[in-house]
């Protein structure tokens, strides 16, 4: 039975509520539960794989028992607990005390998921293990989040987390955060377990919300047909209406445009003023840094956000982006295509904007 809920994350920037005194204080402990999660994690992952791989050690004796279940469960089980308890109970005991077992249990259960996806591909060597990196996001079950509310006085939402008072920051929000977060104080939605992300000085909250999935009374019978390309970036066409969705000159041109201003700019770099070395030297690129990135990824949603608009007034119930592989195998024989077509990324942003408006995506 098809699933009535849909899970969305939104990357919402968070300010600690604290005292300045204080705030070192705050900010040593997320730094070390970050550390600790960096560590635990790449024990997990190597713990798993040395079970998981245990039957390739040809050369262990025939006595070696290899069912990695708990020995209570059967006589051939090689452990003295379940098989997800033996990395939870490894990294519980190794860092009791430095970080909270909520965040360790969470961690676990993602990595033991992950892996038990992969373990195949690990298995054929078609893979590689998966390294954990020092700026590892801290998992944040719902568990750890606490005093949630909206106070009038700091204009923002407020909460406990790891029993750290912050504040939500979102600036000229665009989006739907603000909304989302009031409907979750309603109770709306759902609040799911999240991580943290400490980037650049700065603290992001990935907050995961479980999202009733929206109900236009779409018609399955009725089909909208959408093609994607260089020309236009999306044409859809649903009961003998045709739509195209932004142009050549809209998004391919301006991105070249902002491709030759980022390279005439690090070629001006080496003679720029250094005044503060490095950093004065580089303002002017640092002030275009991801321009690119970040324009597509507003007009993609921005794309994406008008073909499901016009499948919800056409009352379409099935979308259809056609000859999708096809374009894929072309550009991928073209350096520029390639270099050029984020389509990939935009059948990305329809898939999960399509099953939250209730549209059945089919890929051609």
């Amino acid at each position: 039975m098809e699933k009535s809920t849909i899970t969305l994350t939104r990357k919402i920037q968070l300010v600690i509520d604290v005292p300045s005194e204080d705030k070192s204080k705050m900010w040593e402990k997320l730094y070390r539960y970050q550390n600790r999660c960096f560590r635990a994690a790449n024990l997990i992952v190597s713990h798993l794989y040395v079970q998981e791989m245990i039957k390739d050690f040809f050369y262990l004796t025939e006595e070696i028992q290899y069912k990695l279940v708990d020995e209570k469960r059967d006589e051939m089980g090689i452990f003295n607990r379940s098989k997800t308890n033996t990395t939870a109970r490894m990294v519980f005991d190794r860092f009791k005390g430095e970080i909270p077992t909520d965040i360790l249990g969470c961690l676990n259960n993602t990595i033991q998921s992950t892996f038990s996806k992969n373990k195949a591909d690990y298995w054929q060597g078609t893979k590689s293990l998966t390294n954990f990196k020092k700026d590892i996001p801290i998992p944040l079950p719902v568990k750890c989040i606490s005093k949630m509310k909206y106070d009038p006085e700091k204009k923002a939402f407020t909460f406990n987390m790891f029993a750290i008072p912050v504040k939500t920051y979102l600036g000229r929000d665009f989006s739907d955060k603000h909304l989302v977060l009031e409907r979750l104080l309603r109770e709306e939605i759902k609040q799911c377990n999240s991580q943290v992300q400490l980037k650049d000085g700065k603290i992001f909250w990935l907050s995961v919300f479980e999202f009733e999935k929206e109900n236009h009374g779409l018609k399955p019978e009725i089909i909208a047909e959408a093609s994607l390309s260089l020309e236009h970036p999306i044409v859809v066409k649903a009961n003998n209406v045709r739509m195209t969705i932004g142009s050549k000159e809209e998004f391919l041109y301006r991105r070249l445009a902002i491709q030759a201003s980022n390279k005439r700019i690090r070629a001006g770099v080496a003679y720029s003023r250094s005044g503060n070395g490095t950093k004065r030297k580089q303002k002017a690129l640092q002030k275009t840094e991801n321009l690119e990135n970040r324009f597509v990824s507003h007009h993609l949603h921005l794309y994406s956000r008008q073909l499901i608009d016009f499948c919800i007034r056409q009352q379409a119930g099935t979308l259809i982006l056609k000859d999708q592989e096809d374009k894929i195998g072309i550009a991928k024989e073209q350096e520029f295509v390639l270099r050029n077509w984020s389509y990939y990324e935009l059948q990305t942003k329809i898939k999960y904007k399509a099953e939250k408006a209730g549209i059945e995506l089919i890929i051609g």
